[in-house]
């Protein structure tokens, strides 16, 4: 009777799963569910074989691009799609067993993959590669649903011999994986319990016979089955735990335990705990880092392994390709578990995510060892390592020196030789061989410009094979590579032979480092002098004391030199400054000459000065917004009393002169009201505006608004009336300053808005705002070549073929104009190191462009000012004069006039006085000339 309940069961798992394959997509379109034949002839054939055409074309090309470079995962993605699409299955089998070799696969790519194969599996053979794809799909990433059609499949086979038992294998290796899990627990729990009914209902007696003993055993023991089941599952907190306890009380014929209820009750209260966790899940956008952190942190204080690990590992679903997190679950699985197949499981899962990060593969290396795995296993688990694309060249020195302490450890260094010692050997050659060759010709640099693996090398010769000569050999190498001048590769050296050499060497060494070291050479006369004092004889003693003196006499002539050469280029600089401070002070003294002149000529010099004023106007306040928040009050009172240099801006077409004058005036007869510093943390510095701008204080005001209630709008006027291109925004409350900080760069009329905190320098003088960051960002790009006329949209569209753009920042000039330059944020490092790979070189719009990973160079502060305000004219300025005009621009004055405005008197030693100022006599005011007066002085000339 069993063997026909078993055969009933497995002809009704085998209907069940025809239906399910009849409701399968057909091979052709996995999305649509194939083409009718209604569809293929509608389409005209041209069409239909342009596109195999292209396809085909598209396969090949993608092939080819693997070829290069095996680890583009999305490049391997769309080779998939195109293949299934073509209905390509050979060559779909080998794309997908490929790219599963290198990159843990998802759980779509999986589903998609084994319900391919399981509509081809027809034979009990076919089934078993079934079987197989579907250990090696749970083992990727832990799937609820993959555990699922897992346990599903398997009920299909039920009728082959052992075939009951093997699918309660797989369900509660199931439940072991995902059992736990809060949300997707429950329907693995039901699929487990409803195949034991439909066992229990084929072990029924016929109605009306009575069943024989071992057929009353059998129906006891899967009774016994089921009410198991459900008693392990109200005793974990899992979603929909109360109709899970309603139908276990309708189910059973006898009354529920109170251990099982009060197992239940508890489960409960878990569930209540767990709750708020899982609801913060569900409503957090990807990628829920800070989330899942908080959970896990969680799970960790209540202690639970099981618990812990599931959700590291739901994390690491959602968040494969973030290594920090790896890196957090496999140090948690070391020194917690410990459990050889799950530690190494782990880790083999983390370098396939994120092959980049070397650290990971370290951490694998060392898990390999402490679980004490094959030498050949782990010797090619690094030379994978060697082709994963590190990102720097220190990430190879690194795993070098790993790979080399994993080798020494191997050594037993009480035999003179062994097989181990020479492979270790044999590996530091190849280590200084491979960084000098294989990394330096792809970095321009080996990442080891101390010899740290040579050092250790030496090291591991001199103390643990008491080879001197060996050691001395590579100490003489890294010496020549540009180390000899530094005081500590010395000492290092010293101290080596020191412990294992001798002291002749150790003299030798200490003479060759006062000759050659530049950095810090006292300190290396000192040890030789050290070295001497204890074990020199007295010859030995005058030849240290000659050979340090002679050197720290050259070393002192060299720095008085480099002293003397520093001040005179200080001195230089003061002078530069002076003279420039002085020709303003002049210009100065100059345009207040020229504003007592009245009539027609006062009228033809504002005319003439016109176009510069407004040249002028242009570039001071760029200069001004160079601190993003610079708030100077002294320069303030005098921009609101007199403006920057006395000069008004230029005039716009805008409106007639009457309108211009009455507005202008209308703003002169304001109230000059000076800022309070006391309320800078609500108030705002904005600046970079439109100096054409109209009512600039209702337009900032409809503008801020947003951010909060504005108390004051003061825009900076100059005293023509003009506006200035910059104000200050006084709000209600500090949290509405801090909003409207979010308004920087918003373009306003064209321009960039430059938008800061309200910070007194005087007071603050090392204050920056810089809004970006400034260090190595991996999964930012910066991109340079760029067309000006590329938009941001035009570029996300090339960029995000290759990963998930995040953010694309458009660098552009004060005035709003491109430079050409931008920066792409991706979602991770692998998407940005793939894009640099497949764009850098890549034309737009006939420009070829640059990208590198964003690696901004360190900022160069200038330096602090010695005294007050002079400070702002001590840089030096070669290319423009000092009112910021360049020195090749005409003066319009001519030369007969300035004589006469600048009279030169001879004093009596000879010396020339250009300014009347400086006489002790007072000079005469010059003659004020008419334009026919100057007309008959250019005829005379």
């Amino acid at each position: 009777m069993a063997a026909a309940g078993a055969e009933a069961a497995a002809a009704a798992a085998a209907a069940e799963e025809e239906e399910k394959k009849e409701k399968r997509l057909p091979e052709g379109d996995p999305e649509s569910g194939g083409d009718s034949e209604d569809e293929g002839d509608s389409d005209s054939s041209g069409d239909g074989e342009d596109e195999e055409k292209e396809n085909e074309a598209e396969i090949q090309r993608l092939e080819e691009q693997l070829s290069i470079n095996a680890f583009d995962y999305n490049c391997h993605l769309d080779l998939i799609k195109l293949l299934r699409q073509e209905g390509e299955l050979v060559k779909l089998r080998r794309a997908r067993q490929k790219m599963s070799e290198l990159f843990p696969l998802t759980e779509e790519i999986w589903l998609d993959w084994l319900k391919d194969e399981i509509k081809m599996a027809s034979e009990s053979s076919e089934r078993e590669k079934v079987y197989e794809l579907f250990e090696r799909a749970v083992k990727d990433y832990i799937c609820p649903e993959i555990w699922l059609e897992y346990a599903q499949y398997s009920i299909g086979g039920i009728g082959q011999e052992g075939g009951i038992e093997k699918v309660r294998s797989i369900f509660e290796r199931a439940l072991t994986a995902v059992g736990l899990h809060v949300t997707k627990g429950t329907a693995l729990w039901e699929a487990y319990r409803e195949f034991e009914n439909a066992i229990l209902e084929t072990a029924q007696p016929a109605p009306g016979s009575v069943p024989l003993p071992e057929q009353q055993q059998m129906l006891c023991s899967q009774l016994e089955k089921i009410h198991t089941l459900f008693r392990r599952q109200l005793g974990i907190p899992l979603l929909d735990m109360e109709a899970s306890y309603a139908e276990y009380e309708e189910w059973s014929e006898d009354p529920i335990p109170e251990t099982i209820i009060k197992n239940y009750k508890k489960a409960l209260q878990q569930l209540e705990n767990c709750k708020p966790y899982e609801e913060a899940l569900l409503s957090a956008e990807t990628p829920k880092l800070a989330e899942y952190q908080a959970y896990i942190d969680f799970e960790m204080k209540a202690g639970d392994p099981a618990r812990i690990q599931l959700i590291y590992e739901r994390a690491l679903a959602e968040n494969c390709l973030v290594p920090d997190l790896w890196a957090r679950y496999n140090q948690y699985l070391d020194r917690q578990l410990k459990v050889k197949e799950l530690v190494l499981s782990a880790h083999d899962r983390a370098v396939r995510n994120c092959p980049w990060t070397v650290g990971l593969w370290i951490r694998y290396l060392l898990a390999m060892e402490r679980h004490r795995v094959d030498h050949c296993i782990v010797s090619e688990i690094f030379e994978k390592a060697l082709n994963a694309g590190f990102i720097q060249a220190t990430d190879y020195v690194e795993i070098w020196q790993a790979y080399l302490d994993y080798l020494r450890r191997r050594v037993d260094f009480t035999q003179d030789s062994s097989k181990e010692l020479e492979e270790l050997r044999s590996a530091f050659a190849r280590a200084v061989e491979y960084l000098k060759q294989e990394v330096e010709e792809r970095f321009s640099e080996s990442g080891d410009p101390s010899c740290t693996i040579m050092q250790n090398w030496a090291r591991v010769e001199a103390r643990l094979c008491n080879n001197m000569q060996k050691a001395r050999e590579l100490w003489d190498n890294i010496m020549t590579k540009g180390n000899a001048k530094y005081a500590n590769m010395w000492l290092e050296y010293y101290n080596l032979e020191r412990a294992h050499g001798d002291t002749q060497h150790c003299r030798k060494a200490l003479h060759r480092a006062v000759q050659c070291t530049s950095d810090y050479p006292e300190h290396v006369c000192e040890v030789l002098l050290t070295l001497e004092r204890i074990e020199g004889t007295l010859e030995d003693w005058d030849a240290a004391v000659q050979k340090t003196e002679n050197r720290l006499a050259r070393v002192n002539e060299q720095r008085a030199k480099a002293a003397e050469k520093e001040a005179a280029l200080a001195k230089l600089e003061e002078e530069k400054a002076e003279q420039r401070k002085q020709s303003r002070a002049e210009k100065k003294a100059s345009k207040k000459a020229k504003k007592t002149r009245t009539g027609d000529k006062r009228k033809a010099e504002d005319d003439d000065e016109g176009e510069w004023g407004q040249e002028e106007e242009a570039e001071q306040p760029s200069k001004r917004h160079k601190g993003d928040g610079d708030v100077l009050l002294a320069e303030e009172e005098m921009e609101v009393e007199t403006g920057l240099f006395g000069r008004s801006g230029p005039e716009t077409s805008d409106h007639p002169p009457n309108q211009k004058e009455k507005a202008s005036t209308s703003r002169k007869d304001i109230p000059k009201v000076l800022h309070d510093s006391s309320k800078d943390n609500v108030t705002v510095f904005v600046s970079n505006l439109s100096y054409s701008m109209a009512d600039p204080e209702v337009k900032l005001k409809e503008l801020f608004e947003s951010c909060g209630e504005v108390a004051e709008i003061r825009p900076v006027f100059s005293n023509k009336g003009t506006f200035r291109g910059y104000c200050y925004v006084e709000f209600k409350e500090e949290k509405s300053a801090l909003q409207a900080l979010g308004l920087d760069r918003k373009v306003v009329e064209g321009r960039p808005m430059f938008v800061s905190p309200c910070i007194d320098k005087n007071k603050n003088p090392d204050f920056k705002v810089f809004r970006y960051s400034t260090t190595l960002e991996k999964h930012k790009l910066f991109i340079s070549g760029l067309p000006f006329s590329c938009t941001k949209e035009e570029l996300e569209d090339v960029c995000k073929a290759h990963g998930n753009v995040k953010d694309i920042r458009l660098v552009t000039n004060r005035a709003g104009k491109p430079k050409g330059l931008a920066y792409v944020e991706y979602e991770n490092e692998a998407q940005a190191s793939q894009a640099v790979l497949k764009m850098d070189g890549l034309t737009v719009k006939e420009h070829v462009i640059k990208v590198a990973i964003s690696n901004p160079p360190l900022r160069k502060l200038p330096d602090k000012p010695e005294a007050g305000r002079a400070s702002q004219f001590a840089a030096p300025r070669q290319a423009y004069g000092a009112r910021g005009k360049g020195r090749t621009q005409l003066s319009m004055m001519p030369r007969a006039l300035q004589r006469q405005n600048h009279p030169v008197t001879k004093a009596e030693n000879g010396m020339v006085q250009n300014s009347p100022a400086t006489s002790s006599e007072p000079s005469e005011e010059p003659k004020k000339m008419s334009n026919a007066d100057f007309a008959r002085m250019l005829l005379k000339k």
